[in-house]
């Protein structure tokens, strides 16, 4: 049976209060501005979420991804914005951690908790989703400097961060064998960015396009080797991904307990909602699927931290059932509420927006079934190989 140790238990109970004391009076202001919170950025920086995965000899919290996906939850359960404040920050800092060599780890990481240094991670482009293979943006050697020219969109923090991972393609004919991974830092000449992105959910953290025209960078800031860059990314989103099932879990408990609540005060046909089978049917396969996606959310967690085999598997796992779970609450709490669920002066319906959001960013569901699928053949290939006769199996 699962359960955390006492000391993920401390994290969570701190985590809550946090969450409900400072985060939830917040909430609702930060929804209707969409302005970047700097004030809570600073505060999450002093409890430290903002450099979850640092090592402590970098002034980190030194934590895993099981802590970083507890942090995830319980923001989110008041905020989904600000869980993301969190997520993103964390994306923005892994590179460094994976690949970066010891004076970018001491040069970069240190700084992100001793100056406040706000992240971004900038992989997608206009014609480069899910497929990064497709990416335009060059970055050429010219003697010890890279110029970088061409377009990144919906970066998150775009415009608020200090430092942005940004990737490009040293050797464009290999594909994504020619993607390489830099840090770039903001205001550098060259770089443009746009106005931010009006988007339906996740308001408060601002998304936008930046435009990079001869950019020049030294060439100390490449992470890695050239043609590194594509395994970085990778690696980075697959210990990330928990965490935005995490975050998709969050929005779901806090969805299920509006509607529960809910139907436990509207009545009609003489008694409580609550009372009447086909709601009790919807509040019991919310309840069940929320148990299934946090088994299968701290499940990826706990084998990326064990550094075990399928970790990849359940990583994408947890990201695509929780996002699609946390969709499905939500619409079906905002059915539960009926014309109350779809008042903009409620939470219910900004669950919904923000649900929208997790089934897409950090890789679309889409793409996470592939990656699920391609790793199913490759365990079978490697238990029974191709030659083995199917029928017996039939």
């Amino acid at each position: 049976m699962f359960e955390f140790t006492e000391e993920y238990e401390l994290l969570l109970k701190e985590v809550r209060e946090v969450a409900e004391k400072v985060v939830k009076p917040r909430s609702k202001e930060i929804e209707e501005s969409d302005e970047f919170p700097m004030g809570l950025a600073h505060r999450f920086f002093e409890e430290g979420y903002l450099q979850i995965l640092i090592p402590k000899q970098f002034g980190g919290m030194g934590r895993d991804i099981t802590s970083f996906c507890i942090i995830s939850e319980e923001i989110a359960k008041v905020s989904a914005s600000m869980s993301l404040l969190v997520i993103v920050q964390s994306v923005g800092t892994l590179p460094i951690l994976i690949a970066g060599n010891d004076s970018q780890k001491l040069g970069f990481a240190s700084r992100i908790p001793k100056d406040r240094l706000v992240m971004a991670f900038c992989l997608t482009e206009p014609q480069a989703g899910s497929d990064v293979g497709s990416m335009q943006m060059t970055a050429e050697r010219v003697g010890d400097q890279y110029l970088l020219n061409g377009k990144k969109n919906f970066v998150t923090n775009g415009g608020v961060a200090d430092k942005y991972i940004v990737f490009a393609k040293t050797s464009p004919p290999r594909g994504r064998r020619g993607i390489s991974a830099f840090i770039v830092d903001k205001g550098l000449q060259g770089m443009t960015f746009s106005s931010k992105d009006d988007k339906i959910g996740m308001r408060g953290i601002p998304s936008c396009s930046i435009s990079f025209k001869n950019v020049s960078i030294s060439s100390s800031d490449l992470l890695g080797e050239e043609g590194e860059g594509f395994k970085i990314a990778m690696e980075t989103l697959n210990r990330s991904r928990p965490a935005v099932g995490a975050q998709a879990l969050g929005i779901a408990e806090s969805a299920m307990e509006i509607a529960a609540l809910f139907a436990m005060r509207r009545r009609q046909f003489g008694k409580p909602i609550a009372k009447l089978e086909g709601m009790q049917f919807m509040l019991a396969e919310m309840a069940t699927l929320i148990e299934s996606a946090k088994a299968m959310v701290y499940k990826a967690a706990w084998y990326l931290d064990k550094g075990l085999p399928r970790a990849t598997k359940y990583s994408a796992m947890s990201k695509f059932f929780a996002s699609d779970v946390a969709m499905k609450i939500t619409t079906d709490a905002v059915q539960i509420l009926g014309g109350y669920g779809c008042l903009k002066s409620g939470n219910l319906e900004r669950n919904m927006r923000d649900a929208k959001i997790t089934q897409i960013y950090e890789g679309t569901n889409q793409v996470q079934r592939f990656v699920v699928a391609e790793q199913l053949i490759k365990e079978f290939l490697e238990k029974y190989g191709m030659g083995r006769n199917w029928s017996e199996f039939l």
